[in-house]
């Protein structure tokens, strides 16, 4: 099994290997050995140009600031909606659950038109504010979904336990559920960092201004008016990687903890 592991983290390995490589080559260096050849040296020239022609300063901004306040009000929404709903007592809560549901499988090419005009009627087109509603409310939609299922299952003894030593509902959620459910929601908002991180269509729509572009907008627009060579384009593929890789290694101890660790001995 240890083997076949590794077998399988080199093969997932090879093609950010194989980004690294090209982002450090020369132009000429990459038409004459090919794109899985070693570098000779160290080229950086071609993440300081891609750097330079893209402010990439102020996309990592936009990006950091609209993946953390989605993460962020994604995980709050979705823990009020679940708490409600795994662990009250809500009418229809199976209904509410499965519209939830529907809603979160809509695809994005069906909300772009109605977005659009929705955002320019209430004057917050081209502002990062409508990106961050619009994904604050679909990664919501699939945490309420995921935490409700979650919470369906909850200790019930602790419940239990706190009510009896008068605790409101209030500090049942914010000093049993969220402490003993830390693990799961950590692992929420990851993924909706790096989810939200990685979108390209909503925000290519709803950002038009280039103070206002993110990291994925930059990329993809930069590539499509074909400014870029095979180097140039490594060295934004890397520096679009980066952020979120390392916002994961920061958090990566916490994916494989369990919902109730060291809650009931």
């Amino acid at each position: 099994m240890l083997a076949a592991l590794t077998v399988l983290a080199v093969v997932m390995l090879v093609p950010f290997v194989i980004v690294v490589f090209n982002a450090l080559k020369t132009p000429q260096e990459y038409s004459a050995e090919g794109p899985l050849a070693v570098p000779n040296g160290v080229y950086l020239e071609g993440i300081k140009d891609f750097w330079d022609r893209v402010d990439y300063g102020d996309k990592l901004l936009n990006s950091i600031i609209i993946s953390g306040v989605v993460a962020i009000a994604g995980v709050i929404i979705s823990v009020l909606n679940a708490y409600a709903l795994g662990i009250g007592k809500v009418p229809g809560r199976m209904w509410l659950l499965v519209m939830v549901l529907m809603a979160n499988m809509l695809p994005q090419e069906s909300l772009v038109y109605p977005l659009y005009y929705l955002f320019k009627q209430v004057g917050l087109y081209d502002t990062r504010y409508s990106v961050i509603i619009v994904f604050t409310v679909i990664q919501s939609a699939f945490g309420t979904y995921l935490l409700s299922s979650v919470l369906a299952a909850f200790p019930r003894p602790l419940l239990e336990a706190a009510r009896i030593d008068g605790a409101s509902r209030w500090q049942v959620l914010w000093r049993i559920v969220v402490p003993i459910s830390r693990p799961t929601i950590i692992v929420l908002l990851v993924f909706y960092f790096i989810w939200t991180w990685n979108e390209f269509l909503i925000p290519l729509v709803m950002l038009i201004s280039n103070d206002n572009q993110t990291v994925s907008v930059a990329l993809g627009v930069l590539q499509g008016q074909r400014l870029m060579d095979a180097t140039m384009s490594s060295a934004s593929a890397l520096l679009g990687i980066i952020p979120t890789l390392v916002f994961f290694l920061i958090f990566q101890r916490t994916l494989s903890r369990g919902l109730t660790v060291g809650a009931i001995k």
